[in-house]
């Protein structure tokens, strides 16, 4: 009996002591569910974008993320945004370490995703109010045009509309741009969450606020309604006659950085490409073109300087015996600059673009003095800094007007409608991909230059070294591409058009009033928090 008296003691003193570890797991794994939400709610926002087609994802993720934030304190909301930004951007933009490793891609995201942690503050901030979908979306473009604008003059990447594409929210890009086409999606993601907490409570209550349902049904419907109402204004019709365009890619001996040290083969290779085609037009196999248009970087040997690559461009416009845009390094005044070369086949070189919008730490070096002393090797590859073209690029090419956007440029609003204000009524994205061999990047950005050609309601071409070219309608189809890594030429006759969407008219100025909207709501958030202080504190 005495043994088991004491077995009993010792097994009832036990359950005390081993409950409270049990609880405190559990409370510290509870803890943990937010922070895993906001890490997967952004993951699950990156597998919505391109290549994919899974633009829909971009509402759960946002619902979850608002899940995640609403009623928060502003320091938890911090790093609940820090984690969302992590795991949205950390997979997004791996391809930006392809060639240089990853401190430069980690170093990029960690910056980037303070953007992100910033938003989910103010998420938290404006959750409280009546409207909190609409405040909180506000919020979210405010970040996004503060990411357009520092640090190093922006990095607009990951824009929420760029993953919109396939999308049914589209065009909302012609009634207002980049800014109005993520707010909707955002809007709707947030108005997702409103609805099923609503449903939640009032399946547990049997109560729910009238103008907290309205306003969460709100959310969900107008940006559909308004997506479908934009419709219209998607048009692939010819205002100005057609041309018959010619996209030229000529392929690289090998990916990677090291294409460059390769130029005069890339040269070469899209004059021989060229020269193909003329023979397909001549033996009557493709339709001849009005005029043809080659990829960034096309000709790395300035054919100012070297009398070479001159007779190799001339020998290819010769054969086509129509105008060539071709992507040349030029050096003028000391100065190095990406630009874009009108080659006429009688006259030689008659019009330029310098590219204005420079990629740092690709084609400058911000802090070289600090980045030299952590890697040499990265000095080394950017020996000379690239400069900036002041002047829009618009090139007349057999009567058509052709707006030049240089690769980068394409991801920066300003950029892309300055081309289409000074009169184009077609646009061509010259690129050079070679440089991230297969990632992503490469349809991260067709995706972009797709909603490029809805903003504005222009044909869109997008020659590329090493794919993936393509031609773009106004409405966003791609009507051909090419494979990657391969030479190839796109032939077709596109409709010119002249029209402006009101996105090309307002330009900034939808930007400028949702981040004004985002404004008054975190400062009513803010003013409203201080009223609450000082009555408790009475």
């Amino acid at each position: 009996m005495t043994v088991t008296a004491t077995s009993v003691g010792e097994s009832d003193q036990l359950e005390p002591r081993s409950a409270p570890g049990a609880r405190t797991w559990a409370r510290r794994l509870v803890r943990l569910v937010p922070a895993a939400a906001a890490a997967l709610s952004g993951l699950l926002l990156y597998v919505s974008f391109p290549p994919r087609t899974l633009w829909w994802l971009a509402l759960p993720a946002f619902a979850v993320f608002g899940w995640v934030l609403r009623g928060r304190a502003w320091k938890a909301a911090l790093g609940l945004g820090y984690l969302f930004g992590l795991g949205f951007l950390l997979p997004l933009l791996v391809w930006t370490g392809v060639e240089v490793g990853p401190v430069p891609w980690l170093a990029l995201v960690a910056i980037e995703a303070l953007f992100v942690a910033l938003v989910g503050a103010g998420v938290a901030a404006v959750s409280k109010l009546p409207g909190w979908p609409v405040w909180a979306a506000a919020v979210w473009i405010a970040g996004e045009a503060a990411r357009a604008r520092a640090p190093f003059n922006g990095f607009p990447w990951g824009k929420v509309a760029f993953g919109q594409a396939d999308g049914v929210f589209l065009p909302l890009a012609a009634v207002g741009g980049t800014p109005v086409l993520g707010f909707a999606v955002v809007l709707c993601g947030f108005g997702l969450y409103e609805v099923v907490r609503l449903a939640v409570r009032w399946r547990r209550t049997g109560e729910v606020r009238r103008a907290a349902a309205a306003m969460g049904l709100l959310s969900l419907a107008v940006p559909v309604v308004g997506a479908v109402a934009a419709r219209p204004l998607v048009s692939d019709t010819a205002e100005d006659g057609s041309a018959t365009v010619a996209v030229i890619q000529g392929n690289v001996p090998r990916a990677g950085f090291d294409f460059n040290s390769q130029r005069r083969a890339v040269l070469d290779y899209h004059a021989r490409e060229t020269e193909r085609l003329a023979a397909e037009v001549k033996a009557g196999k493709v339709a001849r073109p009005d005029f043809v248009l080659w990829p960034e970087n096309s000709s790395d040997i300035d054919p100012f300087a070297n009398p070479d690559a001159r007779a190799v461009i001339d020998a290819a416009a010769r054969s086509i015996g129509v105008p060539i845009s071709v992507g040349g390094v030029v050096e003028r005044d000391g100065k190095l600059y990406n630009e874009q070369i009108l080659w006429d086949p009688a006259k030689g070189p008659v019009d330029t673009y310098d590219k204005r919008q420079i990629q740092p730490f690709g084609e400058y070096l911000p802090l070289r003095s600090l980045v030299g002393a952590i890697n040499e090797n990265w000095t080394a590859m950017a020996r000379q800094d690239f400069s900036r073209g002041t002047e829009p690029g618009v090139f007349t090419m057999d009567g058509a007007k052709v707006g030049l956007v240089t690769c980068y440029e394409a991801a920066f609003d300003w950029t892309v409608r300055s081309e289409v204000t000074d009169g184009a009524q077609l646009i061509s994205v010259p690129s050079n991909n070679a440089t991230f061999d297969r990632s992503e990047m490469t349809y991260q950005q067709l995706a972009m230059s797709r909603v490029r050609a809805v903003e504005h309601s222009r044909t869109v071409t997008v020659p590329v070294t090493s794919g993936v070219s393509a031609i773009i309608m106004p409405d966003g189809r791609i009507t051909q591409k090419t494979g990657m890594f391969v030479a190839d030429s796109l032939v077709q006759k596109v409709p010119l058009r002249s029209s402006q969407t009101p996105a090309t008219r307002l330009g900034i100025l939808p930007e400028i009033a949702l981040v004004l909207v985002a404004a008054g709501g975190l400062g009513w958030a803010v003013g409203a928090g201080l009223r609450g202080r000082r009555t408790g504190d009475v």
